[in-house]
């Protein structure tokens, strides 16, 4: 808005607020009609002799609104001028004196110990040409400082003032960081200090706790009046309970209220739960007991809520009834596919559990019986003089080479061999040839073969020892 031309004819406000150290601000009047803006160093009259420097903060109507404001009137003869803008070597003469503040601040403070005066320097600040030192002191009685400002003087040859501040005035000059991580309200924007009562914080349901309730300047905190109205307004609609609640239970007390959610709680005598209560249902019973009579509980009874079908629930149907059935069949046919894949668990018929009862190893064994074999027809005999076994010469299908009787190659897959010991082939090793096939021919051994020792396969002779077709222990046995 400062690059915006003004009306011809217009004349801007003369008055213009002046910054200084520690956020302090004045009023001074512009009556050399210099050009300035927000933020320009200018050199202002001091109050007596000299001059200070400070910064523009704020011009224009803005100045008047903030002086209405403020309840300064615009004719007051206490209003200084400006007297130039500020040049390079009025900075740096100002910039020198703020580098002795530091030292006179700590050489004044020893010297108020030396005199035992109860007050507390917080802070000094030279004026700009160096004449004149202002000591701001916070103080709870009043204090007489006449030798103080004496030893201060002959000490630094300058004038001395002596200023008296609040609490909130030195924190807001010395700065700091707040509770809630920023920097102090009061040295920042705030520049009007409002009282600050306990009263603020029972509206807001504070624990009236002096260490949480005060800020670094030891009074209570200025945020406290921030949301007041806020809590006001949302007060309106909660109840005031000042006596317990009369139930058929005993008497209930108020514990909580939560002023923005609109609800209370509320604990019998003696017990240690709380009951949650709407500010509505809290107005009930406080009409109840005011008309003498007391509710059974302190909750309401609970309705269960009539569920209205629509028309077109009555025409159509609902259509959640599909994705039910649908769910329901793909559990059904996902439990079914499990099933499958576990298998049955009980065991399957013809297997017998193996027996659980220890066996020693000396203990003998059972025998296993030979399982009974389907009818074979007995091969024919052969002629002496020896035509090949089987029908067939060189072929070891029909080959006896345990004793077994020559089976035909016709036979079904489910004829196994004899058991390894067969009383067959015991009573044939003995040359026992009293069987009903003992004077069967046996038929030649093929060519090639017959030369070969008449020992079994086992490692013993058959029969007696004799090899070849005639011997009386190589007779075939009979096929059971």
């Amino acid at each position: 808005m400062q690059d915006i031309d003004l009306p011809a004819g217009f004349q801007e406000f003369d008055l213009v607020e002046i910054r200084f150290k520690g956020g302090r601000k004045e009023f001074y009047r512009n009556d050399k009609r210099i050009h300035l803006t927000t933020g320009d160093a200018v050199v202002v009259e001091a109050g007596g002799n000299g001059w200070h420097l400070g910064y523009v903060s704020l011009k224009g109507e803005l100045v008047r609104l903030q002086m209405k404001k403020k309840k300064v009137p615009q004719d007051s003869k206490d209003i200084r001028g400006i007297l130039r803008v500020a040049t390079e070597q009025d900075v740096e003469r100002y910039e020198a004196a703020r580098e002795l503040e530091l030292n006179t601040m700590f050489r004044a403070r020893s010297v108020v110990d030396e005199l035992r005066l109860k007050m507390k320097l917080s802070d000094v600040e030279y004026q700009a040409d160096r004449t004149r030192a202002t000591f701001f002191y916070s103080a709870e009685d009043r204090v007489d400082f006449r030798d103080l400002i004496k030893r201060l003087a002959e000490e630094f040859r300058v004038r001395v003032e002596m200023r008296q501040i609040s609490l909130r005035h030195e924190a807001g000059r010395l700065g700091g960081i707040g509770a809630c991580g920023r920097e102090l309200c009061c040295s920042t924007w705030l520049t009007e200090f409002k009282s600050v009562s306990t009263t603020a914080a029972r509206y807001q349901n504070l624990s009236l706790n002096p260490a949480k309730l005060s800020g670094q300047c030891g009074r209570l905190k200025c945020c406290l009046n921030y949301e007041l109205e806020t809590y006001l307004d949302a007060l309106k609609d909660i109840p005031q309970v000042s006596r317990p609640l009369q139930t058929q239970l005993g008497e209930a007390f108020l514990q909580k209220t939560d002023i923005f959610k609109k609800r209370m709680w509320f604990a019998l005598r003696g017990d240690n739960n709380w009951v949650m209560l709407p500010t509505e249902r809290v107005k009930e019973i406080l009409a109840l007991n005011k008309a003498g009579e007391k509710p059974d509980t302190l909750l309401a009874p609970v309705t269960e809520p009539v569920v209205e079908v629509s028309v077109q629930e009555h025409v159509e149907g609902s259509l959640d009834r599909l994705d039910d059935k649908i769910k329901a069949g793909k559990r059904t046919k996902r439990k079914k596919k499990k099933e499958k894949e576990k298998g049955p668990l009980t065991p399957a018929a013809g297997v017998q559990p193996k027996p659980t009862a220890a066996v020693p190893k000396d203990a003998p064994r059972p025998r296993p019986e030979p399982k009974p074999k389907p009818p074979v027809e007995a091969a024919p005999a052969a002629a002496e003089g020896g035509e090949a076994r089987g029908g067939k010469a060189g072929s070891r299908s029909g080959s006896n080479r345990r004793g077994r009787a020559n089976v035909s190659t016709d036979a079904p897959r489910t004829d196994r061999p004899a058991p390894r010991f067969d009383p067959r082939f015991r009573n044939n090793a003995g040359g026992d040839n009293s069987g009903p096939d003992a004077g069967a021919a046996r038929p030649p051994r093929e060519e090639g073969r017959g030369e070969r020792s008449g020992r079994s396969r086992r490692g013993g002779r058959r029969g007696g020892g004799e090899s070849g077709p005639g011997a009386p222990g190589n007779s075939a046995p009979s096929a059971s």
